[in-house]
């Protein structure tokens, strides 16, 4: 796995509306491969935090646990990125 791969899947990870279902759907990560990614990549007190967030009930990693209303891995907020540029609406 390239490291850019490896920085965009800590990144999703770090998201807590990107659950581990889309992480998996993209990288053929499972939940248990993911933690063990962040324990090897993170340091271990942003480890030890990052699992305390996902256990937390905050964050919305997994699927099933959702809210019905969240349909979307982004908030509808977030400007979105096109050639370098953030869009300004």
């Amino acid at each position: 796995m390239e490291q850019n791969e490896i920085d965009r899947i800590i990144e999703m990870a770090w998201e807590d509306r990107t659950t581990f279902e889309a992480i998996e759907q993209q990288f053929g990560l499972n939940e248990a491969s993911v933690i063990a990614l962040m324990r090897k990549e993170l340091k271990h007190s942003s480890f030890k935090m990052w699992r305390k967030r996902v256990n937390s009930g905050i964050s919305q990693k997994h699927l099933l646990k959702r809210r019905a209303n969240i349909t979307r891995f982004k908030c509808s907020l977030q400007r979105t990125i096109s050639m370098n540029k953030i869009s300004k609406r």
